[in-house]
């Protein structure tokens, strides 16, 4: 129940971030609902092999090159799909940065909603 809701919540956001940001746009629910499937795919997948890959320029930069890894996958996963179109790599970075905070509460209200009991 926790990561349906959590996937729900999370097309929301993806919708939320296309009002709110007009280099990105997503046609539907149901694509957003494929979009962010793709998004989560992507970020558990390969971004743990491109963050190891790009260690050396992450430490460089402080860690900013993060950023640039999280607008890769948000581009990424755009490309791949028909619902959802990013116009270009500055619409990527300012949309995944937008996805990101949307994330970071969504994952708060879920452990709000669904604490850990003992």
């Amino acid at each position: 129940m926790k990561t349906l809701t959590r996937w729900l919540l999370l097309a929301a956001a993806l919708l939320l971030v296309a009002h709110l940001y007009p280099g990105v746009t997503v046609t539907s629910f149901p694509s957003a609902l494929i979009a962010a499937l793709v998004l989560g795919l992507l970020n558990t997948l390969l971004r743990p092999i491109l963050v190891l890959l790009t260690l050396p320029v992450t430490v460089l930069s402080l860690g900013l090159f993060l950023f640039v890894i999280n607008a890769l996958m948000f581009w990424a996963a755009a490309h791949l799909l028909d619902g959802f179109a990013v116009a270009g790599f500055v619409a990527a970075l300012i949309g995944s940065l937008i996805y990101s905070l949307c994330g970071m509460l969504i994952d708060v209200l879920i452990e709000r909603m669904f604490p850990v009991s003992d």
